[in-house]
């Protein structure tokens, strides 16, 4: 963990009501506006895992992280969705990302044991470049290898 000092003040489920979207999900599944995502279903990066909380971000670059990597990792070549969402509870800092590599919580990511509501597909988004995926599962994989895949949830 990256011990510099940072001014990010910890979105958690009482304080983050200052915290405005747009918010992005990204995942391998087709689904309709309307939708509601909720925990409690397989986790989109660790096969046979059901997963406590959903995870979005206010960044389309971060979706298309989510969006790709489920996309590969289920051995699809499509690039995946973009969703445009709403949270409909409170939600908190992604602890697998806040303080990490970085101080802060850069990839404005959250969570929620609530639902998102999909609100609309987001129909034009720049996804990473095919070699940047594969150095990304390439390094997931090294993890999975030494056991450090771990995802709080």
């Amino acid at each position: 963990m990256d011990e510099r000092p940072t001014t990010h003040a910890p979105v958690t489920y009482d304080t983050c009501a200052h915290i405005e979207g747009p918010f992005y999900h990204g995942t391998k599944y087709a689904l309709a506006a309307g939708a509601e995502l909720v925990p409690g279903f397989g986790s989109n990066f660790h096969r046979g895992r059901v997963s406590n909380n959903i995870y979005f971000t206010a960044l389309v670059e971060t979706a298309a992280w989510g969006a790709q990597l489920a996309t590969a990792l289920e051995g699809s070549t499509d690039r995946g969705h973009i969703y445009v969402v709403e949270p409909l509870g409170p939600f908190e800092d992604d602890p697998n990302v806040t303080n990490k590599r970085f101080p802060g919580n850069p990839t404005q990511s959250y969570r929620t044991r609530h639902a998102l509501r999909v609100v609309a597909e987001l129909e034009h988004w720049q996804g990473h470049a095919p070699e940047v995926v594969k150095g990304m599962l390439d390094h997931l994989a090294q993890l999975r290898e030494q056991g450090l895949d771990v995802i709080e949830d």
